[in-house]
């Protein structure tokens, strides 16, 4: 009976050596990494990404071929429109903006803004004349995604000084003509109704 359990334990033992054998035969059987060839749905995923980085290369293409001298020229005199506005805007002396801000970004909006209020603490104000625009061009236009951005820049002049709370004068010059030289950023969402540009950054 004993040497009939032992041969019953050895064939046990057999099997199970047998099965654990055929487990790790199956498991390093198996291919692991990449076998140089994508499997289906990765290929789909990758064609995908392709078709929509070349759809946003031929969009990007299409707007840059747009723009061209005519679509400059109509911009450009908007441009000129909204930069005499904002200038004689953050210059009036009542030290507010009230016909710029819906040309103003949040973030200009905000920078002009704490510089009025700081003028009108330290009750100063400021005169100025407006004499035009000497020029104004286009040094760079872009799409990024849905945004559109120009940056022009800008050659004017002006006659401007600020004055202390008794009128004295402490800085400009209210007879002197004065040219002054500015890069600015407009842009504008082309998924917007509203069709007008606004001012995002001020470079000089």
């Amino acid at each position: 009976m004993n040497y009939s359990f032992e041969y019953i334990d050895i064939i046990l033992l057999a099997m199970i050596a047998g099965f654990i054998f055929l487990r790790l035969r199956g498991i390093l059987g198996k291919r692991t990494g990449y076998d140089g060839k994508s499997a289906p749905q990765f290929e789909k995923i990758i064609k995908n990404i392709n078709i929509e980085k070349k759809a946003n290369i031929e969009k990007k293409v299409k707007y840059n071929e747009t723009f061209d001298k005519k679509a400059k020229e109509e911009f450009l005199k908007g441009a000129k429109i909204a930069y005499e506005t904002i200038i004689t805007d953050f210059s009036d002396n009542d030290n507010k903006l009230t016909t710029s801000k819906p040309l103003l970004s949040k973030k200009i909006y905000d920078q002009f803004n704490s510089a009025l209020i700081e003028r009108n603490k330290n009750q100063h104000s400021a005169e100025i004349t407006f004499i035009g625009v000497e020029s104004a061009t286009v040094k760079e236009h872009k799409q990024i995604d849905k945004i559109l951005e120009v940056t022009v820049d800008f050659v004017a002049e002006i006659i401007t000084c600020i004055r202390d709370k008794d009128k004295k004068i402490i800085s400009g010059d209210p007879e002197k003509v004065k040219k002054i030289y500015d890069t600015w950023v407009f842009s504008r969402n082309i998924n917007s109704k509203n069709p007008n540009w606004q001012l995002i950054e001020t470079l000089t």
